[in-house]
């Protein structure tokens, strides 16, 4: 099969013809049609995200949409030409999704939204899951309450914005100037993050109180404004990307609490790898029922032009998630 291999981190990724996976027990073998480029794997390839512990060579490429093959023994559930998407590789040894076929752990999988495309399912799958973990796992966000997503409009924020909607929050969310009606359409209160201080929209929008959850997926100076922001007592802090030293005196003073996400936990351990599927399995749900749409950068890439779509993501240029084509 053909599969984009990176040989050196911070090298070129190199089109080959590798032997294809079988499955084995308790695996799929995915027919990919479609990969998520994330920004992740951009650093995966620079060197620069040891926690994700990869080993090269490697086929990067975190998610994927696909086609079922082949099921492996002590599989079940799944049934070759099934349509499905999953946070599925990428890490660790587990192949990645810039390839023709992967064998991939079936608990990793959900059957793929039926209202979406190929490209459009590829484009959700680790966001989803670290807005769902975040949102769901950690801060249970439910119906009333003021929840305030930093990056309102990237790739795991205009996820979580929608999600927090779905479960009956008022939404606020932080963004620049040219990412506020992306926001305003998601549903929720945009706020320009250059031109309004932390405090004054908390007490613009909370009269002071502070937010009931806040979802920082930026990281660095944005987490400690997130610990300014949340709600005294009962408010709850989650944070994609707690690198750095932060002071947490600004959180204990206000009583309020703080957790972590580590998105590649299962995928690297082993463990919990049935709750990747299930998220999976909930936001098709809310994306069938129209509660859940993808926002995808139209320009299309396939597995000859990989560079282009990593460096575009590298750059941060891209209009919504990019996706590569891996199908014909």
């Amino acid at each position: 099969m053909r599969a984009v291999v990176l040989e050196e981190f911070g090298g070129s990724l190199v089109l080959d013809h590798v032997d294809t996976p079988q499955a084995a027990s308790g695996q799929v073998l995915v027919r990919v049609e479609a990969s998520g480029v994330n920004p992740l794997d951009t650093k995966i390839r620079a060197g620069k995200a040891a926690h994700a512990r990869n080993r090269l060579p490697a086929v990067l490429g975190l998610d994927l949409a696909g086609v079922v093959e082949q099921v492996g023994p002590g599989v079940g559930g799944f049934q070759t030409g099934d349509e499905v998407y999953g946070l599925t590789g990428g890490v660790g040894e587990l192949q990645g999704s810039l390839a023709e076929y992967a064998a991939v752990d079936a608990r990793l999988l959900a059957r793929k939204p039926k209202s979406l495309s190929m490209r459009e399912a590829a484009a959700l799958p680790l966001v989803a899951i670290t807005a769902w973990e975040g949102l769901v796992d950690r801060a249970a966000v439910a119906a009333g309450q003021k929840v305030l997503i930093h990056g309102g409009a990237g790739g795991i924020g205009h996820v979580a914005v929608q999600i927090s909607r779905a479960r009956g929050a008022e939404v606020f969310a932080t963004g620049g100037t040219e990412s506020l009606e992306t926001i305003r359409g998601l549903g929720a209160t945009p706020i320009d993050y250059r031109s309004t201080t932390v405090e004054d929209y908390v007490d613009r929008y909370t009269a002071g109180d502070g937010f009931d959850v806040v979802f920082d997926t930026i990281g660095g100076t944005t987490l400690d404004d997130s610990f300014a922001a949340v709600r005294t007592y009962t408010g709850h802090v989650v944070s994609a990307l707690g690198w750095g030293t932060h002071s947490l005196a600004p959180l204990s003073f206000r009583g309020a609490s703080y957790s972590g996400i580590f998105t590649l936990l299962p995928m690297l351990t082993g463990q919990g790898r049935e709750h990747h599927g299930q998220i999976l399995r909930e936001v098709a749900a809310l994306v069938d029922a129209g509660a859940l749409t993808p926002l995808l950068d139209d320009r299309v890439f396939g597995l000859d032009d990989v560079d282009q779509a990593h460096a575009l993501v590298a750059a941060g240029k891209g209009k919504g998630k990019v996706v590569v084509n891996i199908g014909d």
